[in-house]
């Protein structure tokens, strides 16, 4: 039985952006639930308030107003240090420009969530070389980013986020710099996380890869459609 508190509970969030005198409406009155164990994907034209929103379910920029709970904790309360750990804790994140150390290995950049979080060099190069493999990457553990194809990149990326176990992966626009192969490969990796329970919200404006996801939201000028 799944557990009924929600991984995301956000009700009446609201973002505005000021400078210089001038205000930006990012996002308004956004309510959003995602259940554990979700597949979802938000869409919207650039402009649309999609990354403002994966910011601030990602606890990387905070809402003007409204309620926000990540796994039941209201997050609202929380100072600098209690957000950057509930945040390494409890969320993975992929990027569509990997974000991986160029000088890094594959093993070395998967490693650092757990750095981080503290865990020991013998248990993180463990469970780096098992995330790793469980991808097909076994073969690439001691290869730097610049060796590998934009698609072994990205999973790398992913296995990264995978690093602290966390609850909810976080993934915008994964596939953006990526050819067709390569994208599906990438999505062949969400989809199968998504039937380990791991909760996937995918940021993307393409509609092929929106498809494949089990809910679909639809943002426009910072309100869900």
């Amino acid at each position: 039985m799944k557990n009924s508190v929600p991984i995301v509970w956000m009700k009446g969030i609201s973002k505005v952006y000021r400078s210089e005198g001038v205000e930006t409406v990012a996002l308004r009155n956004i309510n959003l639930t995602i259940n554990k164990g979700e597949f979802i994907a938000i869409t919207g034209r650039s402009g649309s308030g999609k990354s403002t929103l994966m910011h601030l379910i990602g606890l990387l920029d905070t809402p003007t107003s409204g309620a926000y709970k990540l796994n039941g904790v209201d997050v609202s309360k929380l100072d600098e240090d209690s957000l950057a750990s509930q945040r390494n804790v409890e969320i993975g994140f992929v990027f569509q420009s990997f974000n991986l150390l160029p000088r890094a290995t594959s093993l070395e950049n998967v490693t650092l969530p757990a750095i981080y979080a503290g865990v020991s060099e013998e248990e993180r190069l463990e469970r780096a070389t098992k995330l790793l493999t469980e991808i097909g990457l076994e073969d690439q553990l001691n290869k730097r980013p610049n060796q590998m194809s934009g698609g072994q990149q990205q999973r790398v990326a992913i296995a990264r986020a995978l690093m602290n176990d966390p609850e909810l992966i976080l993934a915008d626009e994964p596939t953006g710099n990526l050819d067709t192969k390569s994208g599906e490969d990438v999505m062949n990796t969400l989809k199968k996380l998504n039937k380990d329970d791991k909760t996937i919200v995918l940021i993307t404006h393409e509609k092929d890869i929106a498809n494949q996801a089990k809910r679909m939201l639809h943002l426009e000028d910072g309100e869900i459609k």
